[in-house]
């Protein structure tokens, strides 16, 4: 059963198509920036896991409301206006730039004035999206596999993040890396970053935080991994003893990790995650100094 709920994701096998769609879902993010409302931290601009498969929060263009959904399980970009326009994109082999194109011409005849900056974020020799027909691959049987895995991921981070009661961001997905993470802030600030750093680096690192997430992984890292990490590190942190067995501190990445591969494997995969997230974020803010009486709580199990 632990390994319908947590399929194998073997980075080779969907790279090609994991590559197109972290553009493809950038291209969307790139809208939810213009449109999105300008919470902090670039929580306004983050996708959300659904029941179907990525969406944006609701977004604006003037009085009128939008909103965008990567539907995997029927292949399809969704698009649904306040005034009851619909559009779709089919999610097929194609193009970056045929994606893009798609995109803003479908938010043309809904009457949407969107315009964004093309180039792509967070990634080595971007290629502006109108630009990019090098990433086309697409399978769509890969791409759900990765949807099922984030919707456990999100349903176990959110159900475990309750004892927490300080500031929190939702559990969202971040297109840029692209991960689904939740973060914890201790309500301090946090030293300046370097001014080299993008503006929105430096605002979603104003303050102390403890994060952790999921990351599919890269072709320097070819594996996904849970992580968790606190900015700043404290003194410490990095030779901090964490469970489950399987996790250790990434002196590449500067965080600890826990591969995907050992959780799914495990025999309780929500309790390998619960370790992990518990005794990353208990030894980081024990040794960060965190006012751990007044942001935590006990919850009694009633069940």
């Amino acid at each position: 059963m632990a390994e319908d709920l947590w399929p194998d994701l073997p980075y080779n096998a969907w790279k090609d198509t994991y590559a197109t769609l972290h553009m493809w879902t950038q291209v969307v993010g790139k809208i939810a920036v213009k449109h999105g409302p300008a919470l902090n931290h670039s929580w306004g601009s983050t996708l959300r896991v659904t029941p179907r498969g990525l969406a944006t929060r609701t977004l604006y263009d003037g009085v009128r409301s939008f909103a965008f959904e990567f539907d995997f399980t029927d292949e399809r970009l969704n698009l649904r206006t306040s005034d009851a326009r619909t559009a779709t994109v089919p999610l097929k082999a194609m193009a970056v730039a045929d994606f893009y194109s798609a995109v803003i011409e479908m938010c043309r005849r809904a009457g949407l004035r969107v315009k964004i900056w093309t180039t792509p974020v967070e990634i080595p020799s971007p290629i502006p999206f109108e630009r990019d027909t090098v990433h086309h691959s697409y399978d769509g049987a890969w791409a759900e596999v990765f949807w099922r895995i984030l919707v456990q991921v999100d349903r176990v981070l959110n159900l475990h993040r309750g004892s927490f009661v300080g500031k929190s961001s939702p559990v969202h997905f971040f297109w840029g890396a692209p991960d689904l993470a939740v973060t914890r802030f201790s309500g301090k600030t946090a030293p300046p970053r370097p001014p080299e750093e993008p503006e929105f680096m430096r605002e979603a690192y104003s303050h102390e935080v403890i994060s952790h997430g999921f990351w599919p992984g890269n072709d320097r890292v070819p594996e996904a991994l849970f992580y968790a990490y606190a900015g700043p590190a404290p003194p410490g942190f990095s030779e901090a003893r964490v469970q489950p067995a399987a996790a250790y501190y990434h002196a590449e990445l500067k965080e600890f990790v826990l591969p995907y591969s050992a959780v799914r494997t495990s025999n309780d995969p929500d309790a390998a995650i619960y370790a992990f997230v518990d005794s990353t974020y208990e030894q980081a803010a024990t040794l960060a100094r965190w006012d751990r009486d007044s942001l935590e709580r006990r919850i009694a199990n009633t069940l």
